[in-house]
Order: structure tokens, then C-alpha cells, then sequence
């Protein structure tokens, strides 16, 4: 148990997307954030992060929701799910734009890409619009106004972290083309109203955290704790994901996979652990959590069971 954490309530989350079928990557993100809250004696949420439609599988939320309760997880309040929250990010957008915060953006994803240069997660926006939109244009979007500061932050896995926004990201979007809100926006305002005070998810998000920070501070959020934890990758170093077919988590076995998830996170389960109750099986992780132990790199790889296996 980590007693530095326990002076304030502690209140974690694991938020998926509902693109498919939760498989083992997602299953450790899950797991480390799920482990963190308990150790420390704090709630855990579940949030839907189903904002992106057109990306959104049939039938997936709910299977994410039927395989956590499989392998054991409780949560502790509703599920919340960001595609019913539209206007709590209009109402925030809006407040950016009455502080002249946040700005129309008439740019192209063809303009950008052919007359920036690339930053620390794509293109670095180049401030085309940042004084106002030409006369012919109308906004596709809306960006926030990024400074010059160097935003910084203690991650509890890789360690210092230090971005600075205007020459790594530029002014980033908070509205698309679509009309649809940004993940930036969605998780800075939902992290905020659900109280959540420690986050633990994938290093795949750890580029993203400074501009969440920047966010929170325009918006007067506080910043919750940050723990970025290695993404699980097959043997050719890609992220598993549905676009990298990565196969949905086994059902039977669960307390073999559970086992496979905690090695991945830097834990010792014994052998014979694999075989008890899921029950006894979560008691133990609890006991034994210790978040330095996980290793401190942004990806690492693991074995992907054959498709027989998931049979």
C-alpha cells in the first residue's frame, strides 16, 4: 500500500472506448487502475468513453462491461458514458471562447499536414487562425491558445515529464470538423466532475497528459496524480488493438489470465495462484500492489495466445 496517497480520498477510473472486444492490453490498463484504487483503499469508476460514433462497435460497451464482471471487478458508482455529456462540453467550450481561450480554426487536416512540421504526437498546429479566421473561411473547429510555458509533471511510473505545448503540439483542437467534442476536452471535463484524483492508464496517452494539464489549469480543475504503465504489444511491437487484431480476453481461465496480467505489471504470483477463487485471487494482488515495481517504459511485449486458445 502506497501510505502517501491515503491523507486524501483517492478516486481512479478505467475508461475504455467501445471499439470491440476487451482484450489483454486493455485488460492490464484496467487491472493496474483497478489494483492502485483498492491498495489505496479509494473508488474506482468505470467510464464509456464512446464519444467517437462512427468508431464504435455494436454491442461492445456492454460486452466490456460483462467480461470486467467475469474477471471479478466492482465498481462503485454508475457507469458514465460521454455521449450523453454534449452539453457539459459545449457549456466548457463556451466559457474557453468568452475568455478568448478557444478560437475558430477554418484549416484543413490536408492544409495542416503539408505546411507544418511534425511535433511530439503530429503535426504542430501553425497558428494560422490564431488571430482570426480569412475573410472567405468558415470554422471547421475550435482550438484552445497554447503559451510558450513548459507544462511539467511527476508521472508515479516514468517519471518527469516536461512539454512544451507551442513548439511540440501548438494550439490543439477541442471541437472537430464533425462536430464532435475532442478526447482532450471530454476526458479534462469528465475527469473534473467525477472527482477523479489518481489516474492510471496506457503510456500511449503520456504525450497527451501535458495538454490535459494546460486544460485543467485554463478550465480552474485541479490535476489529478498521473501513472502512465507500459501498453502491452504483440511480438512486432504493435499496440494491441482491433486494428492490430488483437484477440478478445479469454472468459474460462480467468484466474490464469489475471495471473499473465499481473506479471505484466511487474508482480510475482505464485503458480498455484492461478487456481483459486477470483475472489482470493484479487485479495492477494490487492495485498501485494506495489506501483514502483512496474516497469518504466512506454511499451512492452507480450505473448498473444493463439486463436485456439480463445476458443
Amino acid at each position: 500500500m502506497n501510505s502517501d496517497l491515503t491523507s486524501s480520498p483517492y478516486i481512479g477510473r478505467f475508461a475504455p472506448s467501445p471499439t470491440g472486444p476487451l482484450h489483454f492490453g486493455s485488460l492490464v490498463a484496467a487491472t493496474a487502475s483497478y489494483l492502485d484504487a483498492r491498495a489505496n483503499q479509494g473508488l474506482w469508476l468505470v467510464r464509456m468513453e464512446d464519444l467517437d460514433k462512427p468508431r464504435e462497435v455494436a454491442g461492445a460497451a456492454q460486452d466490456i462491461l460483462d467480461t470486467l464482471r467475469s474477471f471479478g471487478f466492482q465498481w462503485d458508482k454508475e457507469i458514465v458514458y460521454q455521449s450523453q455529456r454534449n452539453e457539459i462540453y459545449q457549456q466548457l467550450l463556451m466559457q474557453l471562447i468568452s475568455q478568448d481561450l478557444a478560437y475558430p480554426c477554418a484549416c484543413t487536416r490536408k492544409t495542416i499536414q503539408t505546411l507544418a512540421r511534425v511535433g511530439i504526437d503530429g503535426p504542430v498546429y501553425p497558428g494560422f487562425c490564431r488571430d482570426g479566421l480569412p475573410a472567405d473561411k468558415r470554422p471547421r473547429t475550435w482550438r484552445l491558445r497554447v503559451i510558450d510555458n513548459n507544462v511539467e509533471f511527476e508521472d508515479r511510473v516514468q517519471g518527469r515529464q516536461s512539454q512544451i505545448l507551442s513548439q511540440q503540439v501548438g494550439d490543439f483542437v477541442l471541437k472537430r470538423a464533425d462536430g464532435l467534442f475532442a478526447y482532450q476536452l471530454a476526458v479534462v471535463a469528465d475527469d473534473a466532475l467525477q472527482g477523479i484524483t489518481h489516474i492510471v492508464r496506457g503510456a500511449d496517452l503520456l504525450d497527451s497528459t501535458p495538454r490535459q494539464i494546460y486544460l485543467q489549469q485554463q478550465l480552474g480543475f485541479n490535476t489529478p496524480e498521473y501513472a502512465h504503465i507500459p501498453v502491452a504489444t504483440n511480438l512486432h511491437g504493435e499496440k494491441l488493438s482491433k486494428q492490430t487484431r488483437a484477440q478478445p480476453v479469454k472468459l474460462r481461465d480467468s484466474g490464469a489470465v489475471l495471473c499473465r496480467v499481473f506479471q505484466f505489471l511487474g508482480m510475482q504470483p505464485p503458480a498455484e495462484l492461478a487456481h483459486i477463487g477470483l475472489d482470493a485471487l484479487w485479495d492477494w494482488a490487492i495485498t501485494h500492489w506495489q506501483i514502483q515495481h512496474i516497469p518504466k517504459k512506454r511499451r512492452q511485449i507480450t505473448l498473444i495466445p493463439s486463436e485456439n486458445d480463445q476458443r
